[in-house]
């Protein structure tokens, strides 16, 4: 029994490994990732500049609850502190797509690959992360727990600052939608043939909606604000991968996880 355990295991990261040999998944870094960078980066801080500026409205803007979207109304009022820190526990999967392009990297790839396929995750990020926050800044309704009637939620809206008054959408959700996306996009695109793909899949998005789940119970936001945020983590994440797919038209400087290069187009 003893010396079988060891063979099992050898067997088991043999097949582990097999399956998840990297095969390079092509992205085209040009001169346009320049401004798309800046660009970028400029949303985000732009949107983190209004959300950080957000006041507390008097009592007579906001928004009555009988005012809230049919299917809102139900989650108006509940709060629970518990469900809105499990929803931050989750943060550090927002590793996954940069653990991926490293355990390529680790495989053979190079470093260049490893900081162009990361670039390309951070560009998401930054986008989704400035249309979340410049949406909030509006403060179109606040969140559920504002509108408490007593107990720790009753508690909480009378601490809140100025973004509790502006719900949509969830960054929570975009943010975890967004990783959820890109993570197993990637994953299909550098492992092709593995067969863990639907296990990827199913668990980034599995946990992506349980993220979403959470703030719901939290009391943090409502059903429109998480499939909002859904569906902005998802659109940003397919077009930041689709525009770095799209075939230069002279030369342009092609990355993955396991590798850098330049081609030439004739």
């Amino acid at each position: 029994m003893k010396s079988f355990l060891p063979k099992a295991l050898f067997f088991s990261w043999f097949l582990v490994s097999g399956a998840l040999s990297p095969v390079a998944a092509e992205y085209a870094l040009t001169l346009w990732d320049v401004p798309l960078t800046i660009g970028a980066a400029m949303v985000s801080v732009y949107g983190n500049m209004r959300y950080t500026d957000m006041e507390k409205p008097d009592d007579a803007d906001v928004k009555p609850k009988s005012e809230l979207l049919p299917w809102d109304r139900p989650v108006a009022g509940r709060y629970s502190d518990l469900a809105d820190r499990m929803s931050d526990w989750a943060s550090p999967v927002a590793v996954a797509p940069v653990a991926l392009a490293g355990y390529a990297w680790y495989n053979g790839g190079t470093a260049s690959g490893f900081l162009g396929y990361t670039l390309m995750y951070a560009q998401a990020l930054a986008i989704q992360d400035g249309l979340n926050t410049i949406a909030r800044s509006m403060q179109l309704w606040p969140r559920p727990y504002i509108y408490a009637e007593d107990g720790e939620g009753r508690e909480a809206a009378e601490k809140a600052k100025g973004e509790a008054y502006g719900s949509f959408f969830s960054g929570h959700a975009s943010a975890a939608f967004t990783t959820a996306l890109f993570t197993a996009t990637a994953f299909d695109e550098i492992y092709p043939s593995s067969p863990y793909s639907g296990l990827v899949w199913a668990g980034s998005l599995s946990l992506a909606g349980f993220v979403g789940a959470l703030r719901i119970a939290a009391g943090k936001h409502y059903p429109t604000d998480v499939v909002a945020g859904a569906l902005v983590g998802t659109g940003v994440s397919l077009s930041i991968l689709g525009f770095h797919k799209k075939k230069p038209q002279n030369s342009a400087i092609v990355v993955g996880p396991g590798f850098m290069g330049v081609i030439f187009l004739l």
